[in-house]
């Protein structure tokens, strides 16, 4: 960071939205990366960090609004992390995530011609999409008033929603979800009630105290419900009571779990999960795929926009029954067993161990035999020892978490020559910086952007990759 004395900037114009969906403007000829703020806005900004070629900042005044404001529907806006673009229409929101991957293809990938960006396929929903949510429980819910004093704690109620905007010890009360459909906020509210009215303790999330901790709430397109209830004791005196009554008021429900939760993080992959009623699996299908998911695995969570990504790298792929395929950073296999149709053999590997225990059940649930299924870590399997044992692949596919793929992946790549890589990024800064690597024998054909995530800045980006002739 640079130094010198930290001021307020005046008068600021942002001019365009930049990674993680900050506002970007400029002064005294530098970027001025600002929060909270949209293309539009005219504010005087606080310096938090300033550098020799841009600053950081948060707004202390707006001397006007960008005319691309809305209201937003959510009274929980603003305090709430998740839906921080509820204050620009659905419509700007596509805009916005375009330029996202334009910016990063341009500045990152360092294009002086962008490649073919097609047009972003918006989400047919942008309410009620997700079809997983985590809530917390704490004893001292946040109160969103600027003259609360820390003198009042004692007066705090107990609350059951999400926790506060870059605040992990601060949970607020939700009165109303627009993420889930709607029976995710009776259940959630039906088990805050039962635990006020029954005074189970709600967990203490500074002092690690407490009892009722999570509720994790999973549904299906084919209509399966799946409640995950995470509990920081053992006590069954409490909790069959409340299972029974969650079970009795909500048949709907159709996977019913529990788990009981002693370490210090919310984490409960490394627990034993207990299934109390109903079905132990909840299923999805995509075509002919039917994905049996357990309370630990992994599906993308606008079940929609997951279809029309997986059939549009399958596109871009062009698969031939001749076709050797490795599909990296395979998850349960979502691509892997929808790929395996189409050609000879799919190679799928996860770091994720229980992720590859999905993927495996699955292939023997929907009778698929041409797919194998590793788990390791990309940047120390991918060899040419991996090579020799798999196959050579003509396709890649590959759909790295946000930190993108490790250099000595792309490295590999670039050995093994594929005829065709389809990349999958959640992050296409991250995406653009590792096709730079890959441009020295490849050229970036198409990228067609998606958006799985409405009302936020996240967006999904697909690139086709050609060898060079």
């Amino acid at each position: 960071m640079g130094r010198g004395k930290l001021r307020i900037r005046e008068q600021v114009t942002i001019d365009t939205i930049a990674d993680g969906g900050v506002g970007m403007g400029r002064v005294e000829g530098k970027v001025i990366f600002v929060e909270q703020v949209i293309p539009g806005d005219v504010v005087d900004v606080q310096q938090t960090k300033k550098y020799k070629d841009y600053e950081m900042g948060y707004v202390t005044k707006f001397h006007s609004y960008s005319p691309l404001r809305v209201t937003p529907f959510c009274e929980h806006f603003q305090v709430c992390g998740g839906c921080t673009w509820q204050n620009v229409s659905y419509e700007t929101q596509l805009d916005f995530k375009q330029r996202l991957v334009e910016d990063a293809f341009r500045r990152i990938g360092k294009f002086t011609q962008l490649p073919a960006i097609e047009k972003i396929t918006g989400s047919p929903y942008d309410r009620y999409y997700r079809n997983k949510l985590e809530f917390t429980f704490t004893n001292s819910g946040y109160i969103n008033n600027p003259e609360f004093k820390k003198e009042d704690h004692a007066n705090k109620k107990p609350a059951l929603g999400f926790h506060v905007r870059k605040q992990f010890a601060n949970v607020f009360d939700i009165q109303h979800c627009y993420l889930q459909p709607s029976l995710s906020n009776e259940i959630r509210l039906a088990l805050k009630a039962y635990g006020l009215m029954h005074n189970l303790p709600f967990f203490d999330l500074r002092a690690k105290t407490g009892y009722l901790r999570n509720v994790i709430i999973r549904n299906s397109s084919l209509g399966n419900l799946m409640v995950i209830i995470v509990v920081a004791a053992d006590q069954p005196e409490l909790l069959l009571p409340l299972m029974t009554h969650i079970k009795d008021t909500f048949p709907e429900i159709t996977s019913l779990y529990y788990c009981v939760n002693e370490k210090n993080n919310d984490t409960i992959f490394d627990q034993d999960v207990v299934l109390f009623s109903g079905e132990k699996f909840m299923i999805e299908q995509i075509d002919e795929v039917k994905y049996h998911l357990g309370p630990k695995s992994f599906f993308q969570t606008n079940f929609e926009q997951a279809k029309h990504l997986y059939h549009k790298a399958l596109e871009l792929a062009e698969l031939k029954p001749e076709d050797q395929v490795y599909d990296f950073y395979t998850g349960l296999g979502s691509i892997a067993l929808l790929a395996a149709k189409y050609c000879n053999k799919v190679v799928g590997v996860e770091l994720i161990e229980p992720a590859i225990e999905d993927a495996k059940m699955n292939a023997t649930f929907n009778g698929i035999q041409n797919c194998t299924f590793i788990a390791g870590d990309m940047a120390k399997i991918f060899t040419d020892d991996f090579i020799a044992e798999h196959g050579r692949a003509n396709v890649v596919i590959t759909d790295p978490p946000r930190a993108g793929m490790h250099k000595d992946v792309c490295m590999k790549l670039l050995d093994l020559e594929p005829e065709k890589i389809v990349y999958v990024s959640c992050n296409p800064v991250t995406q653009a910086r590792d096709i730079q690597l890959l441009a020295e024998k490849y050229d970036v054909k198409l990228l067609p952007p998606l958006d799985m995530f409405p009302q936020t800045y996240h967006v999904e980006n697909i690139a086709l990759l050609i060898k060079k002739s």
